[in-house]
């Protein structure tokens, strides 16, 4: 079984405003001329999704709420989503763990409703500085990992993003090894989840990616491509990662 398509994904977390679009336009440009060898994603501020359009550039959403309709201030549903052409939702990421509380119940719940309206979740894991130092890194995630996997979830619909929570916007990443081990456990986690299939899961990788240090990383096994921060607010730091598939 060959390895599943790489993907590139930007979250652009709360930066962005509607002149951020010449932004995307001028990634999708730098695409058209140059090419791109992985599929490529942009999940901005929902304030601008809908101004966005995806000629060569998918566009997601960094959070939804688990449930499609109701009376919930300020929260935005899988289904406005689809219908502002979201292909993708994170959910789960450590920002929305720790800043909000989100356990793995409430990641799974988010998931769930992702791919009931056919988005594909981006479920995030990933482990504090304080757990990596107590040597618990594989038991956070392994916890994360199966307790938010919808049970109807399928390959088609679920990704993985591992981010180490020290690694984010930090400068600090782990070593290749460090992402090797963490990467396989995860594989053989999504190969116990979805059997021999469970090879086409996509594991992103994130945590201070950019172009600098792309290449090492996106080289790692079972690294199927990166979830990237600040450095893909910019078309050409963004492409400068992308590039790492040419």
């Amino acid at each position: 079984m060959t390895a599943p398509k790489a993907l590139v994904a930007g979250n652009w977390k709360m930066n962005g405003l509607t002149a951020s679009k010449k932004e995307i336009e001028k990634l999708q440009s730098m695409i058209s001329e140059n090419g791109a060898n992985c599929d490529v994603l942009i999940c901005p501020p929902a304030t601008i999704i809908g101004l966005l359009s995806g000629k060569g550039v998918e566009i997601g959403a960094q959070d939804c709420h688990m449930n499609i309709s109701g009376a919930h201030t300020g929260d935005i549903s899988a289904l406005m989503l689809k219908d502002l052409g979201c292909h993708y939702v994170m959910v789960g990421h450590s920002e929305r763990r720790s800043d909000h509380g989100e356990s793995n119940d409430m990641v799974k719940s988010k998931a769930i409703a992702a791919q009931q309206q056919g988005l594909a979740a981006i479920i995030c894991v990933g482990e504090s500085d304080a757990e990596r130092e107590n040597g618990e890194t594989l038991d956070v995630v392994t916890a994360q990992i199966k307790g938010s996997i919808p049970e109807d979830a399928i390959v088609k619909n679920t990704v993985i993003a591992y981010e180490p929570v020290w690694a984010i916007g930090t400068g600090k990443t782990p070593t290749a090894d460090d992402v090797a081990e963490v990467h396989m456990v995860i594989r053989n986690l999504l190969m116990d989840r979805f059997g021999d299939e469970g090879e086409m899961v996509r594991i992103l990788y994130g945590g201070s990616v950019k172009a600098s240090n792309a290449h090492e990383l996106m080289s790692v096994l079972n690294v199927n491509g990166a979830l990237v921060g600040g450095a893909s607010l910019k078309a050409e730091d963004f492409y400068g990662i992308i590039a790492t598939y040419q």
